[in-house]
């Protein structure tokens, strides 16, 4: 019997190579970038929801 994969959850942690390189902050990104970040998880998770009903 073949074993189907519904999902695939993967992680990555990408780091530079100067020590200098960081994520950005809060901080460093403006409120702008911020609402379209927050407007693109919340559709992204209305999505999955609406996908998970659909089961």
């Amino acid at each position: 019997m073949p074993v189907e994969i519904r999902e695939l959850h993967i992680k990555v942690l990408v780091q530079g190579d100067s020590p200098n390189e960081s994520a950005p902050t809060a901080s460093s990104v403006s409120p702008t970038n911020v609402d379209a970040i927050v407007a693109e998880c919340v559709e992204q998770v209305v999505k999955i929801i609406k996908e998970k009903k659909e089961r």
